[in-house]
């Protein structure tokens, strides 16, 4: 039996190996036989950690892809002083895509055009996820309009709504064109639009 600390590691490298294939294959083409490659391990380490490939695909959106955007979006938008600074300066910083980025796509973007019409609890999880982030960038706007940053009639449901599609969309788009012109042109509409919402 694998010492508790020992287990967590195994774990994490399944997640991960399996995050990485389903980003190059998508869920329902991704290979177990792979990720026991990547990960040197047998199948039955697998399947105690994870007793299917989809609780494994149904971990990696919870684990991976919700903590990544956690980490990277939600709290430094939680945390900042001037909210309407902290969106503009987290579109900046994404406005040049990695490779990864051009070639694969987002992984949460990917799962929901895969997965949603053909598995409930898929569906589920992943609107979940996406709920997370579009109320991440409303409470943001909430804020700010609060502070005085945007106008009093900016509706901030939508406007979130807006963003986080809009946002998707340029990822969406740029992995069909492999274009980083492309995205970084999206992206920039992007961001003037929520510059639009400015208090003039």
């Amino acid at each position: 039996m694998e010492p508790a600390r020992q287990a967590d590691l195994t774990r994490q490298r399944i997640l991960e190996a399996g995050y990485a294939e389903i980003l190059r294959h998508g869920f329902q083409a991704a290979s177990v036989a792979n990720i026991l490659v990547d990960t040197g391990l047998t199948k039955g380490a697998l399947y105690h950690h994870f007793p299917s490939k989809k609780a494994l695909g149904l971990a990696v959106v919870e684990e991976v892809i919700r903590a990544y955007l956690d980490a990277v979006m939600h709290q430094p938008l939680r945390h900042a002083a001037s909210p309407m600074s902290a969106l503009l300066g987290l579109l900046d910083s994404k406005s040049e895509p990695t490779e990864d980025d051009l070639r694969f796509g987002c992984p949460l973007n990917n799962l929901m055009q895969e997965m949603s019409p053909v598995d409930e609890d898929f569906r589920a999880a992943l609107n979940s996820v996406l709920r997370e982030w579009q109320d991440a960038i409303r409470d943001t706007l909430l804020r700010a309009q609060g502070a005085g940053e945007i106008r009093a009639g900016v509706d901030c449901h939508a406007a979130a709504l807006f963003i986080v599609s809009a946002w998707e969309g340029c990822t969406g788009i740029a992995k069909n064109m492999q274009s980083r012109t492309t995205f970084t042109a999206c992206m920039s509409q992007l961001r003037a639009y929520v510059a639009s919402l400015r208090t003039p």
